[in-house]
């Protein structure tokens, strides 16, 4: 009994004795192994800038809506009021100072002013705008700015995390995180969709701000929200960073998008329609209508045709094929890996300028 007395009061002694130096380099050790994202956001951060827009729009002349002064005064039936808007934009290209940011918050703009993370203050210009794709090219002239490192978001799972980094309300940047909770969402509008849904918190001011993976790359650009409420609940949406990409190369190359075309329509192919085609795919495309005299027509394509993939990478519905094809440049050729009775093959063609949106 006194023996083991004596280890304990020995060991207490030891612990007693410890120097604050000694328990202090322990913490710092455990606080150096904790895993915290501040190192990737230092470097990134720089590379995300407010955005502050004015602007004018129309609207309905409101005393119009009284007969009486329809009737004996002579007012405009359309009144112009200043408007004023906030979001985010991500810095792509620092040498020439280029920006990415999405069509909404700029599109009734006559002033846009860029303000970086070290208060610098620019005034933008607007290089062009899509509103298919909600895609807009700011530039400023600046020295000194930080780029976001474009990653690749063909290469994005569902389950993989990301950080959302914005504008949110005024208040400043600000960042949150979560995951990939979906990929290819469409239906939000009639343009061209393949949006990344997060649930990383997204409010409004975060639009045109940088979605980006744990290595600090940009892989998508935040541009709406799904908000009975008004505010987040979780259901965020970013344009995939390939498809803004192409957006941007047309417009410094042109100044607008030139939409392409191979002459066909498409319909996804569910299972219903597989099983009356008689076919055991269950992803993919039909060709529903090929127009005569069109690069489709030419290369071969039929009605009732699947295209399984484009240019090597599969397609999952109709949408794909329509987003793939649209945002090629005029001029470029295009490879299609079809099915048809049974057996696969591949098409190549040329895409043809589309009709002006």
């Amino acid at each position: 009994m006194l023996r083991s007395l004596s280890r304990f009061t020995l060991l207490f002694v030891l612990l007693a004795c410890a120097t604050p130096a000694t328990v202090s380099s322990r913490v710092s050790a455990q606080e150096l192994s904790l895993p915290s994202l501040a190192p990737m956001l230092s470097a990134v951060t720089p590379g995300v800038v407010n955005i502050a827009v004015r602007g004018r729009t129309e609207m309905d002349n409101p005393l119009l809506r009284d007969p009486f002064f329809r009737r004996f005064f002579d007012l405009p039936e359309r009144l112009q009021r200043e408007t004023r808007a906030a979001g985010s934009g991500v810095i792509v290209d620092a040498r020439n100072g280029y920006i990415l940011t999405n069509n909404h918050v700029v599109e009734n703009a006559e002033v846009i002013e860029v303000t970086t993370k070290d208060k610098r203050q620019f005034r933008a210009k607007l290089l062009g705008r899509d509103p298919q794709t909600e895609i807009a090219v700011l530039k400023i002239e600046a020295s000194g700015l930080t780029a976001v490192p474009l990653g690749d978001s063909d290469r994005l799972e569902v389950g993989d995390y990301v950080v959302a980094i914005g504008n949110p309300f005024g208040l400043g940047q600000t960042v949150t995180s979560g995951i990939v909770s979906a990929l290819g969402r469409s239906g939000l509008s009639e343009g061209y969709e393949d949006f990344i849904q997060t649930d990383a918190s997204i409010n409004p001011g975060n639009s045109g701000g940088a979605l980006v993976d744990l290595r600090g790359r940009l892989v998508g650009i935040n541009t709406a929200i799904l908000a009975p409420s008004g505010g987040n609940i979780g259901i965020g949406f970013a344009v995939p960073i390939n498809m803004a990409r192409q957006v941007m190369d047309q417009i410094l190359q042109y100044g607008e998008i030139r939409r392409g075309r191979i002459g066909v329509a498409v319909q996804d192919l569910t299972p219903e329609v597989a099983s009356a085609m008689g076919v055991k795919e269950v992803e993919g495309a039909v060709v529903a209508q090929v127009e005569q005299g069109s690069p489709a027509d030419r290369a071969g394509i039929r009605r009732g045709d699947i295209i399984v993939a484009i240019d090597g990478s599969p397609v999952r519905s109709a949408t794909q094929v329509r987003n793939r094809v649209g945002l090629k440049r005029v001029g470029d050729r295009v490879e299609l890996m079809l099915q048809r009775n049974g057996t696969q093959r591949s098409v190549t063609t040329r895409v043809e300028p589309a009709a002006r949106s």
